[in-house]
């Protein structure tokens, strides 16, 4: 049964009533002076957040094994494991590692996932998609030294897409991780 509109009326009136006392504040009293009520500035609950040091954008990755990622991305890409929660039964719940000034989330979702290499021994069409060296959900990491980088990338194992390459846009190659996701390493502009 719906309320009559008088009653929704004044149901309406205590709202705002109470919002406005919500917005107000109260000086005490100056000696001999009067109390100062104020409205609370609508702006001042917009601020914007103080810049954190979270990137503005953070790539979410998947594993079939988050542990093994974490140790082999170390390993083989110089990333810094900065966060680690797993579940009682050891799969990784939420992982972090830092990569230069960015930073990288990744987890084992459900033992029902597969990874994009797993998904290739048994998709012809992600077989198709994965002939070609170039980054298909990848995630680009600019780096200092290519060269050095490369070298430890492919002494750990990595699939190496494309040697490094030089030229517009800039020194670069490609490597698949140890799951098959794709990674683009391009070397900081020192200029």
């Amino acid at each position: 049964m719906g309320m009559s509109p008088t009653r929704n009326a004044a149901v309406t009136r205590t709202r705002r009533t109470t919002a406005r006392k919500a917005a107000t504040t109260r000086r005490p009293r100056a000696a001999g002076g009067k109390a100062v009520t104020t409205r609370k500035s609508r702006t001042a609950a917009r601020k914007p957040a103080p810049a954190s040091s979270t990137p503005a954008v953070v790539p979410m990755l998947s594993y079939e094994d988050g542990v093994a990622a974490l140790a082999w991305l170390r390993k083989a890409f110089g990333f810094v494991e900065t966060a680690r929660l797993t579940t009682p039964d050891g799969r990784l719940s939420h992982g972090e590692m830092k990569a230069g000034d960015g930073l990288i989330m990744l987890a084992s979702p459900t033992p029902d996932y597969h990874s994009p290499k797993r998904h290739r021994e048994v998709c012809e069409q992600a077989r198709k998609w994965s002939t070609v060296p170039w980054i298909i959900d990848g995630v680009l990491v600019h780096v200092d030294d290519l060269d050095r980088h490369f070298k430890r990338a492919k002494a750990a194992g990595a699939m190496i897409l494309s040697e490094i390459e030089e030229g517009p846009p800039g020194r670069r190659y490609r490597a698949e991780d140890l799951e098959g996701h794709r990674w683009f390493f391009f070397e900081k502009d020192h200029g």
